[in-house]
């Protein structure tokens, strides 16, 4: 019996490295179809780059309450990396090598940037990270900038139930 279990946890944590090295490349409808389809009370979606300091730090915490969160059917984290296609291996690795456990996309689609960012907010100029916040498919929270951990659980237990 123990090896049985044994070879489950083999397989399961095969599975789970096998999914995150997979990471979809998304256009921009792409990725405003998944955010409006996920289903979650509350969904986090951050907007980062392996290039960027404060998005790499932050992370650090937003694992953290990620992992506080995941057995929550009704909270869900989308992490969408605005790193170029051809630096993949590079997202696959820093996934890896920080244990990123959250689900991560790749938005592919630079080249219309003036036209997607300003959808996601009018406020936004396009600086990462950005942190939006939906609650049941609608926009209650946009934050600008790097985060704290007490301030992503601040707003993440004002909108979930």
């Amino acid at each position: 019996m123990k090896k049985y279990l044994l070879f489950l946890y083999i397989i399961f944590l095969a599975q789970v490295q096998a999914q995150q090295e997979i990471i979809p490349q998304l256009k921009f409808e792409e990725l405003e179809n998944r955010i409006a389809e996920m289903p979650a009370d509350l969904l986090v979606v951050n907007f980062w780059a392996t290039t960027c300091a404060p998005c790499v730090k932050e992370l650090l915490d937003f694992m953290e309450v990620n992992r506080k969160y995941e057995a929550n059917p009704g909270f869900k984290m989308l992490l969408v990396t605005l790193d170029r296609t051809r630096d993949m291996e590079r997202v696959k690795k820093f996934i890896t090598d920080k244990n990123i456990a959250a689900k991560v996309v790749l938005l592919d689609d630079n080249k219309r940037m003036n036209t997607w960012i300003p959808r996601f907010d009018p406020e936004w100029g396009g600086e990462i990270p950005v942190t939006i916040f939906y609650r049941k498919g609608v926009k209650v929270h946009f934050h600008n900038g790097e985060m704290s951990k007490p301030e992503l659980e601040e707003i993440i237990s004002k909108h979930l139930n």
